[in-house]
């Protein structure tokens, strides 16, 4: 937990197993890794606010971790911590000895101030800080779980200046060199490792970064710790009572946020009055629970390549820190992406905006309020110590000439469809923002004839790389054309970018901005020209849209000794040409619902997504075609197959939503599009939730052949649209 602040306060847990393997130091638990070995974890529920409930399963321990956050006073209210640690081993006569780490962390002067009773137990620790005021931490004794009785624990504790949060784990780790004995009355002593045995104030360095103070309490599972940060201010207004929120009271209150949670659920998205089974009611409050629970309050400076307006010119110019800056954000996923992302959050909002509109309209306000003065956001923020410490170096530095797709205009438009006072308020103020961060996109980005785009920022053509990749598309690995130069056109690109164009210039018109709309709805109309799309884009010989550039489909990766896989090139050498890659990059037109109902493209387009010898898949649309020469191939000796091939829900739930608007309207592919609608929809939402009972996770990715999870777990981010899929919420 911690305060939206650029200086937070930060409370935290970590734990870890003692005795587990006889000699050897316990493994310390505190952030998530993808690598660790623990899981299956997530939230159960979390209303984005106030309440949550998790669950974490590390080996034969299951923790469950629940808050309840009252509001109260004038810094915020008051919050508690339950932590509940059970054994899940069967037939076990002897119940494993845990530590938990309660901690305390500030980032800068303010006061804390421990009062520590007997055996090294704190009593509480009283703190001030300028936003929070007075407050007072108390960690309750322990109890069995479920009810009020007792259980000894063992206590150590450390106070030290703070390292940073980075280093948190580390520090604890090596203070871990101390044997102790726990003896609860009448039972055999067990040895622990544990921190320091007494208080007392450890400065290191040579000034002090705020404070670290870390409670460990050792005792037998099972067990329940409550954890509660009570508000002087809160405590003022309502004159004591109804007192502290902890013991029945806090059972009481989580039940009734859990009640109260359950309800609301089944009012938003109606998953079982649409007939939908309890695991796939299930699945998607665990998808919105986790969505909701991932998302962060980030400050710091980002590194940024300045735009020179020379391309190629990059590597003469030194990366720039730029202010410091807030974002409130979700993230795609805690154990590998914990970060804000670009075109992930307009996906991820799409979800949290049935839940909560005012969610929504705070984190698109932040991701606005990272404009540059040309209207460039950096399509990852890597904002603060914490988050910089989980990004391998290569990637830190933002290039301000790059773009990424604007899909923070999905719930923008859903928000116009929807006409709320409130949004409407919102966009207002947005507006101007909004038009800036779109100009920019559609002016940087602009192609070599008139009416296309090309994404700034491809690979260049390494000996080593079977196709140059194109990281700010989103899309990564996908097969572009093979040589890259400046006479590229990109379909997907075009399609954003008349996308924007049709939502800034309704949103100018609804807004009475006439300027702007004398600008954006001609060239709306222009973009949205058939006439227009077919002469960049329509490739006869492929019978479907493509991407435009020097290419040829002869090159392959092959072993060339000492040098490793290298990129072979042969005949026909490249020329310009369309790309004969089918794929996601191929449906654009459709996905973004660009097309006349009426148009014989639609059809075409129809027949490539249905075709299984191209994108359809019994577990949703793969993401290249498996004709493709490029499907499943690595693009480098050390770089796996990411875009070419594997099945992604959020460029599923763009083509269902797309399935389901042309379904509902009069023409020729009416029927077969309502047809493959509800195929595709059974097929997306079956695996999901088969992939999820199997494993306990969402997943970055899905097999396009068996239909297994694949990439980093959990992922959270727009997996969780699966929820929107089920409620056929488009």
């Amino acid at each position: 937990m911690k305060t939206r602040s650029p200086k937070p306060l930060v409370t935290g847990l970590m734990w870890a197993q003692q005795g587990a393997t006889p000699g050897t130091p316990p493994k310390l638990r505190h952030t998530c890794e993808q690598g660790d070995g623990v899981g299956p974890y997530g939230w159960e529920f979390h209303d984005g606010l106030s309440f949550g409930r998790q669950h974490i399963k590390d080996g034969t321990l299951r923790l469950t971790t629940e808050f309840v956050k009252r509001p109260g006073g004038q810094h915020g209210g008051e919050w508690s911590w339950r932590v509940t640690v059970e054994s899940q081993a069967s037939g076990t006569s002897s119940f494993p000895l845990v530590s938990l780490f309660f901690y305390v962390v500030t980032d800068g002067q303010e006061v804390l101030l421990p009062e520590v009773g007997a055996k090294g137990q704190l009593k509480f620790i009283s703190g001030h800080t300028n936003e929070l005021g007075d407050f007072r931490l108390t960690l309750l004794p322990p109890t069995s779980p479920g009810d009020a009785a007792p259980k000894h624990g063992s206590y150590n504790v450390l106070w030290s200046s703070n390292p940073g949060l980075p280093l948190l784990t580390e520090m604890v780790k090596s203070r871990l060199n101390s044997w102790f004995q726990h003896q609860p009355p009448g039972v055999a002593p067990e040895r622990y490792l544990g921190l320091p045995g007494s208080l007392k104030w450890e400065e290191k360095g040579p000034s002090v970064q705020g404070q670290f103070l870390i409670q460990q309490v050792t005792l037998k599972v099972p067990f329940s710790v409550e954890f509660v940060f009570e508000s002087g201010s809160a405590q003022a207004e309502r004159n004591q009572a109804p007192g502290q929120l902890a013991g029945n009271q806090l059972t009481q209150a989580l039940e009734s946020h859990a009640t109260a949670f359950q309800e609301r659920y089944e009012k938003t998205f109606q998953l079982k009055e649409k007939g939908l089974s309890l695991g796939e009611q299930a699945l998607g409050q665990v998808a919105l629970s986790g969505l909701l629970g991932g998302i962060g309050y980030f400050h710091g400076q980002g590194l940024v390549l300045p735009d020179t307006g020379v391309e190629g010119s990059e590597q003469k110019v030194d990366p720039a820190l730029f202010p410091p800056v807030p974002l409130f954000s979700g993230v795609p996923s805690r154990s590998f992406f914990p970060r804000g992302f670009l075109w992930d959050e307009g996906f991820h909002q799409l979800v949290v905006q049935r839940w909560d509109p005012h969610l929504t309209r705070e984190a698109l306000g932040h991701w606005l309020g990272l404009l540059n003065a040309d209207g460039w956001i950096g399509r990852e923020q890597i904002l603060g110590d914490e988050a910089r410490a989980r990004v391998p170096p290569e990637f830190l530095v933002q290039r301000a000439a790059h773009a990424n797709p604007p899909t923070l205009l999905l719930p923008v438009l859903h928000m116009l469809k929807g006409g709320d006072s409130a949004d409407v308020a919102f966009l207002r103020r947005a507006f101007p923002r909004l038009h800036a961060w779109f100009s920019w996109l559609y002016q940087s980005q602009a192609g070599p004839v008139p009416l296309s785009y090309r994404w700034r920022g491809r690979d260049p053509a390494l000996p080593t790389l079977l196709n140059p990749k194109t990281l700010p598309s989103g899309l990564d690995d996908y097969p572009r054309a093979s040589h890259p130069s400046t006479m590229e056109r990109h379909l997907d690109l075009r399609c954003w970018v008349a996308l924007g164009a049709r939502v800034l210039s309704q949103l100018a018109e609804q807004l009475g901005e006439a300027e702007a709309a004398a600008e954006l709805g001609p060239l709306a109309a222009s973009l949205e020209e058939p006439e227009s799309l077919d002469e960049l884009h329509w490739a006869p010989e492929l019978g479907a849209f493509a991407d435009f550039g020097n290419h040829t489909k002869a090159v392959q990766l092959k072993s060339r000794p000492p040098q490793g896989f290298v990129r072979v090139v042969g005949w026909p050498h490249p020329q310009l040409q369309y790309v004969d890659a089918l794929g996601y990059v191929t449906l654009f037109p459709l996905l973004l619902q660009l097309l006349d109902p009426s148009s014989p493209r639609l059809g075409s387009l129809l027949d490539i997504l249905a075709d299984s010898g191209h994108l359809w898949s019994p577990f949703g649309l793969r993401s290249l075609a498996a004709s493709s020469p490029f499907y499943r191939q690595r693009n480098s000796e050390h770089d796996p197959p990411y875009w070419r091939g594997a099945v992604w829900l959020n460029i599923n739930y763009l083509a269902l939503g797309a399935l389901h608007h042309y379904g509902h309207l009069e023409g020729p592919h009416q029927a077969q599009a309502a047809k493959l609608y509800r195929e595709l929809r059974v097929n997306v939402v079956s695996n999901v939730l088969q992939q999820y009972q199997a494993t306990g996770f969402l997943w970055e990715q899905y097999s396009d052949q068996d239909g297994r999870g694949m990439g980093c777990r959990p992922f959270q981010g727009w997996t969780s649209l699966v929820l929107l899929i089920m409620a056929e919420d488009y």
